[in-house]
C-alpha cells in the first residue's frame, strides 16, 4: 500500500495543474495560482514521501515528469501567453499578418505565442532531467517549479500590489519577451543550483539551505509577491556562491 502514496501525491499535482490550466484560460489568475502552489507542494512531497518510505521507482520518476509538464510547463506558458496578449491589439480591425493571422475565421495573435516557448523549454528540461544521472544532489538549470512560481508571480504582483510603475513594467511587451527568453535559458542552462533536499538536519552541512529559507521567509513577509522574482534571483546567486566556495 505504501508504494502508492508518492504516486497519489504526484497525481494530485497533475490534477492541480489541470485545474490551473482551465482557470488561466478563463483569466482567473488568482485561483489558478492557488492550484499551482498546491501542485508545487504535492510535487515536493511526492519525492520526499518516496525517499522516506523507500519506494522510489522508475514509474514514479516518469509520472512525476508528466505531472510537472502540466503544472510547471503548460501553465506558465499559458500565463505568459495571456500576459503578452494584453500588450498587443488582438482585434481583427486594423490587424496585419505580422501581428495577427486569421485562419478560417480564427483570430490568432502571433506575439503572445512566444509565451509557449516556456512550455517547450520546460518539456526539454524535464526530458533531459530524466536521463541525466548527475542531478542527484543538485539541479542543473532552474527547476521547472521555481520557474513556474516566477511566471505566475507576475499577475499576482499586479493584482495584489497594484503599483502603477510595476504594472507598466510587467505589461511592457519587451519586458515579457525578455523574461520569456531568460526563463527558457535558465531552464536549460548548465548552472548548478542547490536542491532543497535535506539528508539530515545538521546546520553545517545544510547552511546554504537554512539561510536561503530564512531569507525567503523575510522577503515574503516584507515584499509579499514582489519577493518571488527576488527569491529566484537570490537562489541563483547563492548557488553560484556555493559553487565557488565548495571548490
Amino acid at each position: 500500500m505504501k508504494q502508492h502514496i508518492p504516486n497519489v501525491l504526484t497525481l494530485l499535482n497533475l490534477l492541480c495543474g489541470s485545474i490551473a490550466v482551465i482557470l488561466v484560460m478563463d483569466n482567473n489568475f488568482i485561483a489558478a495560482s492557488l492550484f499551482v502552489f498546491l501542485g508545487v507542494f504535492f510535487d515536493f512531497f511526492d519525492g520526499f514521501a518516496a525517499r522516506k518510505l523507500n519506494v522510489q521507482s522508475e514509474l514514479g520518476l516518469q509520472l512525476d515528469s508528466l505531472a510537472d509538464m502540466v503544472t510547471s510547463g503548460v501553465v506558465p506558458g499559458i500565463v505568459m501567453y495571456k500576459l503578452l496578449s494584453l500588450t498587443v491589439n488582438t482585434s481583427k480591425e486594423g490587424g496585419d499578418w505580422s501581428s495577427t493571422t486569421d485562419w478560417l475565421d480564427f483570430n490568432l495573435p502571433m506575439l503572445p505565442l512566444l509565451g509557449l516557448f516556456i512550455t517547450l523549454a520546460s518539456a526539454y528540461r524535464l526530458a533531459n532531467f530524466n536521463i541525466d544521472t548527475e542531478q542527484q544532489s543538485f539541479f542543473k538549470g532552474l527547476p521547472t517549479p521555481a520557474n513556474t512560481l516566477l511566471i505566475v508571480s507576475l499577475p499576482l504582483i499586479m493584482e495584489f500590489q497594484n503599483n502603477d510603475f510595476i504594472n507598466a513594467v510587467i505589461l511592457n511587451k519587451w519586458f515579457l519577451i525578455g523574461i520569456t527568453l531568460l526563463s527558457c535559458y535558465l531552464l536549460n542552462s548548465n548552472i548548478k543550483l542547490f536542491a532543497l533536499k535535506f539528508k539530515d538536519w545538521d546546520f553545517k552541512t545544510n547552511a546554504t539551505r537554512y539561510i536561503f529559507i530564512i531569507l525567503c521567509i523575510v522577503l515574503l513577509i516584507v515584499l509579499q509577491f514582489v519577493a518571488i522574482p527576488l527569491i529566484i534571483l537570490l537562489y541563483i546567486i547563492m548557488s553560484l556562491i556555493d559553487n565557488l566556495t565548495s571548490k
